[in-house]
């Protein structure tokens, strides 16, 4: 373990559930879903119809004219929520070298809606009338870029771009940095606009979406429930600021989780399906344990991936088994997709928010939906309402196509103790 501690100390989000903290975290612990009919798109020529939507985004209004025009939507979500996320954590009050604050945003399909716009215009007029913001526009790493203009962030400076664990690797890269020295302030996270044509359809292709509540959004994701049948795509941005303790506690800032350890590692098994019995992610598990100096018994709360498929529901819940041990039928688990829906990439940043948040608030947020749980789903996933708990320690797991998997250690912050 390194001597330098990682903490949290701001945060932003637009998402189904909220575009404030405050709203987004009083929507989870109480069970409201953001889940609604697809509107972006015509829904009707998809076998899903269900999709997490942010609601009321203006990017005009957010981030005035000129960036609104110059950026997709996933870098427009991003640059929002960071500078939501920048404002919290009081760092634009004071002053801090720009060479020691750096941005790693994490994005799984990045600009998918100006490539598809894009293509169009080349088919239908020709190559030559491709926008010269096309690239910029469309490419993964530009939301990093932007919000490091946007905040004058000089130090380390990169995307992450592994699926549905991009904005966990993205928080698992800036604790590192961190570590060895690279930063003393960290702005990271995810960001993903996919409700296009090309993702949705490419995802209902693979019949991973659920189609069996389109006339009931609110209960269409359904982790670890009898009657789940594929994520519900969502949208959204989660922006973190991490801080190194020494330089958080110097300026007085309020310190709302400790980030403690990180564990990544590879299935190497299967481009979509999970390893048999999670074994991938529960490696990734008690990597992060050890990382953070934690024991098995340690672990009052895991925050699942929890996608509400047949398939990641069982081998997660098999992971967290392998990983905890006996243990892990003491261990409150439960999955917020829930009540957000699947943002992909942007999803682990969301969940790790969550996770600091009922550290600090000594609440645990509900598997909302969760009625009948399902075969070879036996564990304490928190239905239906929240729970008050005193929790100490937590584990937030992210799973990504191609056989990533992340899991983020986390405590509550105490102080010197």
């Amino acid at each position: 373990m390194s001597d330098k501690r990682v903490v949290v100390t701001g945060l932003g989000v637009f998402s189904p559930i909220g575009n404030t903290v405050s709203e987004a975290w009083g929507n989870a612990v109480a069970g409201n879903s953001g889940i609604v009919r697809l509107s972006t798109i015509d829904p009707e020529q998809f076998t899903s119809q269900v999709a997490g939507q942010v609601k009321d985004f203006d990017p005009v209004e957010l981030l005035g004219a000129k960036n609104a025009r110059r950026n997709d939507r996933y870098t427009q979500l991003a640059m929002a929520a960071a500078e939501q996320a920048w404002a919290d954590s009081g760092l634009s009050e004071v002053s801090i070298d720009p060479e020691r604050v750096g941005v790693i945003i994490g994005s799984g399909v990045g600009g998918m809606a100006t490539f598809e716009k894009q293509h169009t215009v080349a088919m239908n007029r020709g190559p030559g009338r491709i926008s010269s913001l096309f690239v910029p526009m469309m490419i993964s790493n530009m939301a990093a870029g932007q919000v490091a203009i946007d905040l004058n962030a000089k130090g380390p400076n990169f995307a992450t771009v592994t699926a549905c664990a991009s904005s966990s690797h993205a928080i698992a890269s800036s604790v590192d940095a961190i570590r060895l020295g690279r930063a003393e302030v960290m702005v990271t996270g995810g960001s993903e606009a996919p409700l296009t044509m090309m993702s949705v359809g490419g995802f209902c292709s693979m019949k991973a979406l659920c189609t069996a509540f389109n006339d009931e959004p609110e209960k269409s994701s359904r982790p670890f429930d009898r009657d789940r049948s594929g994520f519900v795509i969502a949208e959204g941005a989660c922006i973190i600021v991490l801080e190194e303790l020494s330089h958080a506690e110097a300026r007085g800032a309020h310190i709302i989780a400790e980030i403690s350890g990180v564990g990544m590692s590879c299935d190497a098994h299967h481009i979509t399906a999970p390893a048999p019995g999670g074994e991938g992610c529960a490696r990734a598990m008690r990597m992060a344990m050890s990382d953070a100096g934690m024991t098995m018994s340690d672990i009052d709360y895991v925050n699942a991936h929890g996608t509400s498929t047949q398939l990641n529901d069982v081998n997660e819940t098999d992971a967290i088994k392998a990983a905890l041990g006996s243990h892990a039928k003491e261990v409150m688990v439960s999955s917020t997709k829930s009540t957000h829906g699947h943002m992909l990439g942007a999803t682990g940043a969301m969940e790790i928010m969550l996770t600091s948040l009922a550290l600090s608030h000594g609440l645990v947020p509900p598997t909302s939906t969760l009625e009948n749980p399902g075969e070879g789903c036996d564990l304490d996933y928190v239905p239906k309402k929240a729970r008050k708990a005193d929790i100490q320690c937590a584990l937030s797991n992210s799973l990504g196509f191609g056989g990533h998997n992340v899991c983020i250690a986390l405590r509550k912050y105490k102080g010197d103790s």
